[in-house]
């Protein structure tokens, strides 16, 4: 069933409030230039202005979103044309913004949970000399992403989307004293890269093959082209989206970007850059709803990375790396909603919003963690930690009982959806989004359990140092809480189906079908499998002795799996070894063989440059001996003709 904008009235021209899209993008935008630009002058109270700029840039998307609220379904469109962006042949495009139900929840998460980030960082980079310069990257993350999910053609987009992978750069390599932080940042930046070519790639076969490359303008071409361009299109979008949202192939950046300051994992994480993918292939549901090969590829690669991500966080034994990897299984969570068409898309954009109140949470959390530890990320060294980080510990649960889908918390309602839509659509595809259910329970139990439960593992045994730790300062615990109640309560969008009848507008209305089995059974089941990921946690973690060194004598799955499944692995066995292969066979064949031409030609002007000017030495019995030699010669030639 084709669901796209054209079966809608055109998008209003934006007036009132709805005219103030650009001043979202915009305050965040100047507060990074102010920022970067001001130097040591705005030392003093950058943060401060960084953080203003996020919460101001928040309230108008929330006075936009009330103002959303009051319109009818079929007027919840409103585009507006800034500026010509450029023009060149047949190519015009605007520097349009479209404000619609989609674009609205993304511009309230990110900048709700931007802001709430903003805030904590006061606390958390307070004794960093570059804190300033943190502040001014923070606002440009929040501005690239802002005007990735408000723009109203692909470019603008594609803007935004570069704009995101500059500011990640920037940001995990913040620390670029530290080798690992450096390398991790290069990482991020060149396998965003290869997903940008697929992006590049295309927009241009959208260009060519509809002569726009508008939202609206796209939707209404998509019944003239060919289902083989649309495919095309399709899986071109999905390599773009794999590398921004972190899914296999090119997932491999996300675990190194933990480098970064912690407040970036989390803004990275539950806001803004892994979310991109999701928002892509939502907002380009016109082309994926006629392009059967490109939606199954994104039901593959989602199935294939909700279980990779889960597994490796099975393994990690630091608190960032376990959560990170719990990102990439969550992100495929989503994507696998999105390649469900129609009867998954809402409930994608459901979990992604949950998953944006209980990831920061938990990152945040782990944050406190780290900062009443002295920086230790190592699980195996904490232990006991909910009696002397008590706010820390209950807003932590509050997003793990999240994740897991606990009854009744925020992510029991998204994650649920998401596997029911799962086992309505296709059997296999369902048991393992439960699995993944499962496995989820497991190792977010054992990061719970070797971080404020079991024996606690404080003192290096080799030199009796041991943390003193403490609680963090109100600024940081403050988000720590708004996001616990939000990771409880998220699940009220579900209410009454409003998510789903919100985005209608946008994805197009999805016939109700019943799972293979009573949703109420289903439910059951989800919550047995689990239990039993938490059982199973409690077994052989909770009831056990934690060591404070990792065992090497382990299974060869937790081998793989704390070695990332080897993924850094296959690509260098896949792809950087026969691209270095290929450009040290390129460059020997351009010293041997260009150089080599091109110096020969010299060489040889230059032997017979000699030889000739062994006849021209100077000396005039020489060139008397040449005539005279000369002159026989013709007398020769003549007496030969003439015999």
């Amino acid at each position: 069933m084709l669901t796209t904008l054209t079966t809608l009235p055109a998008p209003a021209v934006a007036d009132g409030v709805f005219a103030l899209g650009w001043l979202v993008i915009a305050l965040p935008l100047a507060g990074a230039a102010i920022l970067l630009v001001g130097g040591r002058l705005t030392d003093a109270w950058g943060h401060l202005l960084g953080t203003a700029t996020a919460v101001a840039s928040f309230g108008v998307g929330l006075a936009m979103f009330i103002a959303l609220l009051g319109e009818d379904a079929e007027h919840r469109q409103y585009a507006d044309h800034l500026w010509t962006w450029f023009q060149v042949g047949g190519l015009d495009v605007g520097m349009d913004l479209l404000y619609d139900p989609l674009s609205a929840l993304f511009v309230l998460l990110i900048t709700g949970v931007g802001s709430l980030i903003h805030i904590y960082s006061i606390g958390y980079m307070a004794h960093d000399p570059r804190r300033r310069r943190f502040f001014g990257y923070l606002n440009l993350f929040i501005a690239a992403m802002l005007m990735l999910v408000l723009a109203g053609n692909y470019l603008g987009v594609f803007l935004g989307w570069e704009g995101v992978g500059l500011a990640s750069y920037l940001l995990i390599g913040f620390w670029q004293h530290k080798d690992s932080a450096a390398a991790a940042s290069k990482k991020a930046f060149v396998m965003n890269r290869v997903g940008d070519v697929g992006m590049v790639l295309a927009i241009s076969l959208m260009f060519v093959t509809f002569g726009a490359t508008g939202f609206a303008a796209v939707a209404a071409g998509v019944g003239g082209a060919s289902e083989a361009t649309l495919n095309a299109i399709g899986l071109l979008l999905l390599l773009g989206a794999c590398g921004k949202s972190a899914q296999v192939p090119l997932q491999g950046w996300l675990l190194d970007a933990m480098e970064g300051p912690t407040p970036v994992s989390a803004l990275i994480h539950a806001a803004t850059m892994v979310t991109a993918g999701v928002y892509l292939i939502t907002r380009s549901n016109f082309i994926f709803e006629n392009a059967p090969a490109a939606q199954t590829a994104v039901v593959i690669v989602a199935v294939v990375t909700l279980l990779w991500g889960a597994i490796i966080g099975c393994a990690k034994d630091d608190i960032k790396k376990a959560l990170a990897g719990s990102t990439m299984s969550q992100i495929g969570y989503m994507m696998l909603g999105a390649g469900l068409g129609v009867a998954g898309y809402a409930f994608a954009i459901f979990h992604l919003i949950t998953h944006g109140f209980f990831k920061a949470n938990m990152f945040l959390g782990a944050g406190s963690v780290m900062h009443a530890m002295d920086d230790d990320v190592d699980m195996r060294h904490y232990g006991a930690l909910r009696k002397v980080v008590p706010v820390t510990f209950l807003t932590f649960a509050m997003g793990y009982l999240a994740i897991i889908g606990f009854p009744g918390f925020s992510g029991f309602w998204s994650k649920d959806k998401l596997i029911e839509t799962a086992f309505v659509e296709n059997t296999v595809v369902g048991v393992a989004a439960l699995l993944g259910a499962g496995i989820t329970a497991f190792y977010m139990t054992r990061l719970m359990l070797m971080t404020f439960f079991t024996d606690k593992r404080w003192a290096d045994p080799q030199t009796g140092k041991e943390p003193h730790p403490h609680e963090s300062p109100a600024v940081m615990t403050f988000p720590l809480i708004v996001l616990a109640a939000l990771s409880i309560f998220g699940g009220v969008m579900l209410a009454g189906d409003w998510i789903v009848e919100w985005l209608e507008p946008v994805v197009g209305h999805a016939e109700h079908h019943d799972p293979p089995i009573p949703a109420l059974a289903l439910t059951a089941i989800i919550v047995a499998v689990v239990a039993l990921g938490v059982a199973i946690a409690w077994f052989t973690v909770g009831k056990r002795e934690v060591p404070r060194t990792a065992p090497s004598d382990v299974s060869v799955l937790t081998k793989a799996a704390r070695a990332d499944l080897y993924g850094d692995a296959i690509n260098d066995t896949l792809v950087v070894g026969p691209t270095m292969a290929l450009a040290r066979g390129l460059q020997t064949f351009d010293d041997t063989v260009v150089d080599g031409a091109v110096e020969g030609q010299g060489l040889a002007t230059s032997g017979i440059a000699g030889l000739v000017r062994k006849v021209q030495n100077g000396y005039v019995r020489s060139y008397a001996l040449s005539i005279l030699l000369g002159a026989a010669l013709v007398v020769l030639a003549l007496l030969a003709v003439n015999w």
